[in-house]
């Protein structure tokens, strides 16, 4: 060995840091979630984006109407079409979120050391000295000396188009404010933030309610991003919506994790949700920045543990405008990876930025070489610790499936399902290889006609990390599948070879239910 050659000891494999890293056939088992918008948006830029790695597309409502984001995801659909590229949905509620209304359009230039007004009154026009806001509860929330930030775009931390102001006195709804620093607002709304006050408004808001009801509705959205979660009342509300419009019952719930509020009911939200979503946007805003890396770090070891995918946001801004990102946000991909995240949220950076592509497949490298140097071993004793004995079946079923699959050197897991759980669950341990879901259908009926379930399952298994699905074909029933050359387990291992992630002679663990015993086996393939 070279004395140059760095390498790192890890229980998992060797990675050498000289080594050019080598194409897989996955971009990286860690998902990566897309927000199409203006520049990524017409069915190549999409194709392109699936090809690059992106497993979700979110569609995010605080901008844009209904019509748009039809249009755009009728592109999607061709673009799956395309690259033959499985892609969930997912629905961003805007949430009570506060707005700066500028109806005219103009920039509006603030000077430093000046004061400048919010009014709740959004008929006045916006200017340097006057700013309407679209809420009139802000003078009896905030007190003398909180901060309020505004900006279009004001979590990057540009400091030329957000504004920092100190509130100075209020005078009836009107709140006074001395200007921190110079900037300019360009653009129509601008999203206001004043850091750890409760905003009396509903999160789910009637506007979301509309949106989840039309066009949620038409599209069967697979997953629903709960914007200002602040307690697990709100995700049960949410549910309760969703299961009175009949199609969306089987939509998962993820609470997006804004503020101070959300992180204090932080373990019953979490019992309550689908998964999680840090968005450390506005934590970063409402927690001092010091405290966001301990907020991920426990946040996602909770999440690990409950077997909840955790979605990270606000990685790349830089890529926004650049092809590379900086070698901290770099290095911080790694680290969400390294904590545990299941997905990675590309916002701005997938939405107007000018690189969505090279944004997406660029994530992807980093969350691939960090998931080589991932501690499993460490990771999997938490895990096991944390279920404590006895184990139920299906734990005790997916930890073996684990284990054996490292102890064999199996190139991939392969585990049949119906609901999606049992492979879920095998992810949850966080294995070193792909887990292959064979999502089996089944057929169910509301009286009127018989549908296949299924894709649905498939398709949200597309938020945690190392479960890639596959629908198997509803003519084939799981249950007879007790030999090894079983037709779905056939067709799986030839989805594997074909997709270069299974060769011969390679090991193979597979978990599935034989009538009511769960059985794990291993497979040496042939030639």
């Amino acid at each position: 060995m070279h004395a140059n050659q760095l390498l790192l000891e890890e229980p998992i494999r060797m990675a050498s840091i000289l080594e050019p890293s080598k194409p897989t056939f996955f971009p990286a088992m860690t998902k990566i979630v897309g927000t199409l918008g203006p520049k990524s948006r017409s069915v190549d830029i999409i194709s392109d984006c699936l090809k690059a790695g992106m497993s979700v597309a979110r569609f995010d409502f605080s901008w844009g109407n209904a019509e748009f984001h039809q249009e755009t995801l009728e592109n999607l659909k061709k673009a799956i079409k395309n690259t033959q590229k499985l892609c969930a949905v997912m629905l961003d509620t805007v949430g009570p979120e506060l707005q700066v209304v500028n109806k005219t359009e103009h920039p509006i230039s603030l000077e430093a050391d000046t004061l400048v007004v919010l009014t709740p009154d959004v008929e006045k026009e916006a200017s340097s000295n006057l700013l309407p806001v679209n809420y009139c509860g802000l003078s009896k929330a905030v007190k003398k000396g909180d901060s309020i930030f505004i900006g279009q775009y004001l979590f990057t931390g540009s400091e030329t188009t957000s504004v920092w102001l100190e509130v100075s006195e209020m005078k009836g709804e009107d709140v006074v404010c001395l200007i921190k620093n110079s900037a300019t607002l360009a653009g129509s709304l601008y999203t206001l933030h004043v850091s750890q006050i409760h905003i009396d408004l509903p999160t789910l808001t009637d506007q979301d309610k509309e949106v989840i009801t039309t066009w949620g509705v038409k599209n069967n959205i697979d997953f629903l991003s709960l914007s200002y979660t602040r307690h697990a009342e709100d995700v049960r509300h949410a549910r309760q919506f969703l299961s009175n419009l009949g199609n969306l019952n089987e939509t998962q719930i993820f609470a997006k994790i804004e503020n101070v509020e959300g992180l204090h009911h932080f373990d019953e939200i979490l019992q309550e949700a689908d998964g999680i979503i840090l968005s450390r946007g506005n934590l970063g805003i409402d927690l001092p920045p010091e405290k966001v890396f301990l907020f991920q770090k426990a946040a996602v070891y909770k999440c690990n543990m409950a077997g909840k995918p955790a979605v990270v946001t606000r990685v790349v801004d830089s890529m926004t405008d650049n092809l590379r990102p900086t070698r901290a946000e770099a290095t911080d991909v790694a680290n969400a990876v390294l904590d545990g995240s299941d997905a990675i949220l590309l916002g701005a950076e997938t939405l107007r930025g000018l690189y969505p592509v090279e944004t997406i497949s660029t994530v992807g490298k980093i969350c691939a070489e960090a998931e080589k140097v991932f501690n499993q071993e460490v990771y999997f004793k938490k895990a096991v610790k944390r279920v404590g004995e006895p184990m139920t079946h299906l734990e005790s079923i997916a930890s073996t499936a684990v284990r054996a699959a490292i102890k064999v050197k199996a190139s991939v897991i392969i585990c049949f399902t119906s609901s999606g759980r049992a492979a879920r669950l095998i992810a949850k341990y966080r294995p070193t290889m792909p887990v292959i879901s064979v999502v089996i259908p089944r057929l169910k009926t509301n009286q009127l006609r018989w549908t296949f379930s299924g894709a649905f399952e498939a398709r949200q298994s597309l938020t945690v990390r190392g479960l890639f699905p596959m629908l198997a074909d509803p003519r084939h029933p799981a249950e007879s599948t007790n030999a090894a050359n079983g037709s779905i387990l056939k067709v799986a291992l030839d989805h594997g070879k074909a997709s270069g992630l299974i060769k011969s002679h390679d090991r193979v663990v597979v978990c599935q239910k034989v009538g009511d015993v769960s059985v794990v086996k291993i497979i040496e393939l042939e030639d």
